[in-house]
């Protein structure tokens, strides 16, 4: 810089001096006087952008130019002028820069300086690794990073030799493996030099299982989780034909287990019900009318589900099932991803081919399913399949001939030695409408030909959705080897089962006959299954009591002392004109002898609570107590007295039963004068007849 002043103050004094003398440019004896160049460095300024980027600022004395060798690239040197700069991009390594400076005579001094190029390693690195969602094979990979200058991605498939492939920020590059597994996907953002930094992820590639759940995939998991004996495999088709030849499909074998034996498929995501809600499946059953159930679950929460249930109605030969899914909830919350298989739901396998079914092809369609079953059913329509289901080894065969040689088609079911003692007959899958059950009208019909009189036949209603909601009824049989029409009264259930509630969605039935005995072989015949309009007086025993009928015996239960028989009125005058009364007579036993009879089903104290009992009393002032119990459990009883007022005549006592607790009641007991000793005398025999609520 100090020779650079002492030039200018050259050039000043001989501007003063030509100034006042005669111009004359030919005297340049002051360069002669220059110093020599020297003490010549660089100044390096590196940008921290891993771009290599080097900005060089040379000094020196006495240097009128320089010439800047930058030991990278061409040998051939820049100039750069005193106060100036040169620019050089250097890749990563270290370099010998040159700096040759010039005096005004042209004079050269020399001076290496070493460069060191350094890149830091990238920062802030972030990589996206995402399945694609149209290929579940297929990953797409894009980065980014700070002082990166390239990125290469090693997919993890192509062993220790793989070539990793290059990409820019900015950029999406994709790879589709060939088969599932996991993978361990690598990025590394390279700095321009050695440093780099290094991303690591796993990449699990799968093929979910998704609707339609065809079986024909070589990469999908068809993992079933078997449960209660139920047990699925994936298998070759050993039945391609009719409307299935695909090569695999899924096979259920029911073993001995719990009688809900089946297995469940978890899907790779929820179940879109927004357009299509009614599921198809393909089965090929050992026999008609099979139960199928298909039910969809969430996969956290069990308790939110929908199922539905078919019969099947061919016998090994493919068809297509049908399940209306048409009422699911889809509230807030409520997703489905799982579905559960469980064929002939309430009846045991045993693993044998009568319990092995194959299925294929479970999608989701918008197809309405046919109509199923109407009452009443009358097993007469011509194409119709009823769709009969047989559980605890009951066997029916529906629309056969007449026993009785009618024209009519009817249903035939056996009850074989070895049949469990509750077998009995689903009629049809389900109802097309619920059963139009009101408080007055709660009675259907069945025509039945039974081989012998007094066999009680269950009926039985439920939701077809939810067995939970159902009401079960008995009649009894009257006659033997002939029709008759029994009534199946469901106000008053069976003991031991739920009452009616009008509210439930009662749309399916089951028949059981002989319910409870032992099975012998025993075949009954059934038709016109019906609801009734109109209430009907059941042709069975139960309330009210007139002792009239001449189809069944009236069975009376006596103890301690009391002894009650069926006889003519001896008295048919007043209020009591019927032919058939009850007597009893008090024998000398216990203070507490007397009767008992149990009814076909349990009484009715939901609306009528009032019990009347019409008596004949050989005195006034003698007691009846009425009390009602549950035959199964004589715990749960409730009781009345009453005292007579009128002496050998009929009059009509009133026991006021508003108090009852719930419960079901079937068992009547008649006490006269408990806490007396009877004598067996006329003084202890009494009448008794029509027991009606009121």
């Amino acid at each position: 810089m100090n020779t650079i002043k002492y030039f200018f103050s050259i050039v000043l004094l001989f501007t003063i001096t030509v100034g006042c003398q005669k111009e004359n440019y030919d005297d340049i004896s002051f360069i002669n006087s220059a110093s020599p160049s020297g003490k010549l460095t660089a100044l390096f300024d590196i940008t921290q952008d891993n771009t290599g980027l080097v900005t060089i600022t040379p000094n020196g004395e006495g240097v009128t130019t320089y010439d800047i060798y930058y030991g990278h690239g061409a040998a051939t040197p820049v100039k750069v002028a005193p106060g100036k700069s040169t620019q050089h991009v250097y890749p990563e390594g270290v370099y010998t820069v040159k700096i040759v400076g010039y005096n005004a005579k042209g004079e050269t001094t020399e001076a290496t300086q070493q460069l060191t190029v350094s890149f830091k390693a990238p920062e802030n690195l972030e990589v996206t690794a995402v399945i694609d969602a149209a290929n579940n094979f297929k990953v797409n990979v894009s980065a980014k990073a700070l002082y990166e200058t390239l990125f290469k991605v090693y997919y993890g498939d192509g062993g220790v030799n793989e070539v990793p492939v290059s990409f820019l920020e900015g950029e999406t590059v994709s790879h589709t493996y060939a088969s599932v597994g996991s993978y361990t996907l690598k990025v590394e953002a390279l700095s321009g030099g050695a440093a780099k930094t290094v991303f690591t992820k796993v990449i699990i590639i799968t093929d979910p299982v998704l609707l339609p759940i065809t079986f024909q995939s070589t990469t999908v998991d068809y993992s079933f989780n078997n449960f209660a004996g139920g047990v699925v495999t994936v298998i070759n088709n050993t039945q391609p034909n009719g409307i299935n030849t695909s090569t695999r499909v899924g096979k259920m074998v029911k073993n001995s287990g719990e009688t809900y034996g089946g297995s469940l498929i978890k899907l790779g995501e929820n179940i879109d019900f927004s357009a299509n809600k009614v599921f198809r499946m393909k089965v090929y059953s050992p026999r008609v009318g099979a139960k199928v159930l298909l039910k969809v679950e969430n996969a956290v929460d069990g308790t939110i589900q929908f199922e539905k249930e078919v019969l099947t109605t061919k016998a090994n030969e493919w068809e297509d099932l049908v399940f209306d899914y048409r009422a699911i909830n889809l509230g807030a919350g409520r997703t489905y991803n799982n579905i559960v298989l469980i064929f002939d739901n309430g009846t045991r396998g045993d693993g044998s081919a009568n319990f092995t079914w194959l299925f294929d092809d479970i999608r989701l369609t918008n197809q309405i399913p046919t109509s199923v079953l109407s009452l009443p059913v009358t097993f007469d329509q011509a194409g119709v399949n009823y769709a009969v289901t047989d559980f605890g080894n009951a066997s029916t065969l529906e629309a056969v001939a007449d026993p009785a040689g009618g024209a009519n088609k009817v249903a035939k079911t056996t009850k074989p030695t070895g049949a469990e003692p509750w077998a009995g007959t689903t009629i049809g899958s389900y109802f097309n409408a619920k059963i139009p059950f009101t408080a007055t009208q709660t009675q259907m019909s069945v025509r039945v030909y039974s081989p012998a009189a007094g066999i009680k036949v269950r009926l039985k209603v439920e939701d077809h959705t939810n067995n939970t909601k159902s009401v079960e009824t008995e009649s009894v049989t009257t006659v033997a080897n002939n029709w008759e029409t029994l009534i199946f009264d469901f106000s008053t259930p069976s003991v031991g089962t739920a009452s009616i509630n009008l509210a439930n969605n009662y749309d399916m039935a089951s028949i059981f006959f002989d319910f409870l005995k032992t099975a012998n072989g025993k075949v009954f015949y059934w038709d016109d299954v019906t609801f009734l309009t109109t209430n009907v007086t059941p042709e069975h025993l139960g309330i009210p009591i007139d002792f009239q009928s001449t189809k069944f015996t009236y069975e009376f239960g006596d103890f301690a002392g009391g002894v009650v028989t069926l006889v003519n009125n001896p008295s048919a005058s007043g209020i009591n004109t019927s032919s058939k009364v009850a007597k009893m007579v008090k024998n000398a036993g216990e203070v507490y002898g007397g009767s008992t009879i149990t009814l076909t089903n349990s009484i009715n104290f939901s609306v009528k609570k009032i019990v009347k009992v019409k008596v004949f009393s050989p005195r006034v002032g003698a007691k009846l107590l009425f009390k009602v119990e549950n035959s199964l459990n004589g715990g749960s009883n409730f009781e009345r007295e009453v005292t007579t007022t009128t002496a050998n005549a009929w009059e009509e006592l009133t026991f006021d039963f508003s108090a009852i607790p719930g419960g079901t009641y079937d068992k009547v007991v008649w006490i006269f004068d408990l806490g007396t000793m009877g004598n067996g005398t006329a003084n202890f025999t009494y009448y008794f007849d029509d027991i009606t609520l009121n």
